[in-house]
């Protein structure tokens, strides 16, 4: 696949995490019984920078944990015996129980890997509520699934991919569309 088009570069990515950051502290209020959980690998990141920028307008620390698991995709054989994603790896050491769990992840696409994640979550215990929070929203859902809170909606073609990405695993933070 090509490169189309460059969407944020490393200073969009930085003002939409911050922007992101303020709105998940207005929305609840606070941070008091709120964890944010990155969905590996990307998401993780951006969970990361968020707890960051949370930490420095708050003044105190955000619960964080991350979750691994294969997408769910029909062409994917790593799936459990009820056909639902697996889960390779669940790092969340606090209790989640009417905590206001807080989804990260990179791309919203058809909403598939979400709905794996909360599955994820809810194997963990009974969340007050859970929340998502993605840097690119776009579009083409499959499952009704919405975004609480998002970077940047980028309208794709359902041959177009967008690709994140990140200085952590990819040396460079930007954000392209792929044809």
């Amino acid at each position: 696949m090509a490169e189309k088009a460059d969407i944020l570069d490393e200073k969009a990515i930085a003002r939409a995490i911050t922007r992101i950051a303020h709105e998940i502290i207005e929305r609840n209020k606070g941070i008091d019984d709120c964890i944010l959980v990155g969905i590996k690998t990307r998401g993780a990141f951006i969970a990361k920078r968020l707890a960051e920028k949370i930490e420095q307008i708050e003044g105190k620390p955000i619960l964080t944990g991350e979750l691994d698991i294969t997408l769910y995709r029909d062409d994917l054989s790593l799936k459990n015996k009820n056909q639902e994603p697996l889960v390779q790896q669940v790092d969340i050491s606090h209790n989640i129980s009417n905590k206001k769990v807080v989804l990260v992840d990179d791309v919203l696409y058809t909403g598939r890997t979400v709905r794996a994640a909360m599955d994820a979550v809810m194997d963990l215990g009974r969340p007050a509520q859970i929340q998502l929070a993605v840097l690119i929203d776009r579009g083409h859902r499959e499952l009704p699934i919405r975004a609480d809170f998002v970077g940047k909606n980028i309208p794709t073609s359902s041959n177009e991919r967008i690709v994140v990405q990140m200085e952590e695993s990819d040396g460079s933070d930007r954000v392209a569309i792929h044809e």
